[in-house]
């Protein structure tokens, strides 16, 4: 079991995993890939087991000018292999990203959860609260209306 950094020989896996998560059917080819994993400050860490690429979430460690200039973590696109789920595999990626941002200095790590995807309790159980802050966030791009098809990462269950 191993949850490391992925590299662009990761790519076939997650773009498997990107499809499963998107609702709406515009995931990015592996050029955007590269881009993201080229990113400053941005990590995209993966659970892989026997060759297979199980679980994912991308980490941006950001600048700040409060708390003493130390950075700010936001993890973004969590997604389990919908036929793994349930197993711990969300569990580890979040762990490493949580490692990985208090190595980097970070003095949080945030991340925004769809309504819809019912898996605040997952994020709960592994150390995140929403009794502090309230998430919000403004769309220029509206997401598609799920199919009714188990396409999202929604409960990334660990």
């Amino acid at each position: 079991m191993t949850v490391r950094a992925l590299t662009m020989d990761d790519w076939p896996g997650a773009e498997i995993l990107y499809w499963q998560l998107t609702r709406s059917g515009a995931v990015a080819g592996r050029a955007q890939f590269g881009s993201v994993l080229a990113h400053p400050g941005t990590s995209v860490f993966g659970k892989v087991e026997r060759g297979q690429l199980l679980s994912m979430a991308t980490l941006h460690v950001l600048p700040n000018m409060t708390y003493g200039g130390r950075p700010y973590g936001l993890i973004e696109n969590v997604v389990t292999e919908k036929d793994h789920r349930g197993q711990g595999h969300g569990r580890a990626v979040i762990g490493r990203l949580a490692e990985a941002a208090r190595a980097a200095g970070c003095y949080k790590l945030m991340l925004l959860t769809g309504q819809a995807r019912n898996a605040r309790g997952f994020y709960e159980a592994v150390g995140f609260s929403a009794d502090a802050k309230w998430g919000m966030m403004m769309r220029f791009v509206e997401p598609a209306q799920a199919s009714g098809s188990e396409t999202g990462s929604g409960s990334v269950r660990a």
